[in-house]
């Protein structure tokens, strides 16, 4: 498992979006499974997870996604998942290692 976080400012929906569009965009095989919107006074969050498949490993990996707005600051935060094809350990993480990659660049260019 992998992570990456980063605090933003901008428009909430308009990053939600971008990141979505760019992960969609990048992979042939990526997809959003799912996701989920909280919202209450001063506070606004997105919980999206995606999934693709990687060369790398034979398999595929997951990227969960959250967008957590509070007054003026964004905090995005990247974990990836699977991968992996070991019982016991995990072992070729090269497939989060891309995905990751994929988010940080997206986020860095925010």
């Amino acid at each position: 498992m992998a992570k990456y976080e980063r605090r933003l400012s901008g428009d909430f929906d308009e990053i939600s979006l971008k990141i979505e569009n760019e992960i969609l965009s990048a992979s042939s095989t990526a997809t959003l499974e799912d996701e989920t919107h909280f919202r209450s006074t001063d506070s606004r969050c997105a919980v999206k997870v995606f999934e693709k498949y990687s060369a790398f490993g034979g398999n595929r990996v997951s990227l969960t996604v959250t967008i957590f707005e509070d007054k003026d600051t964004i905090t995005v935060s990247g974990i990836t998942s699977g991968g992996s094809q070991a019982v016991f350990w995990k072992v070729n993480t090269l497939g989060e290692e891309t995905f990751l990659g994929l988010f940080q660049k997206i986020v860095d260019s925010l």
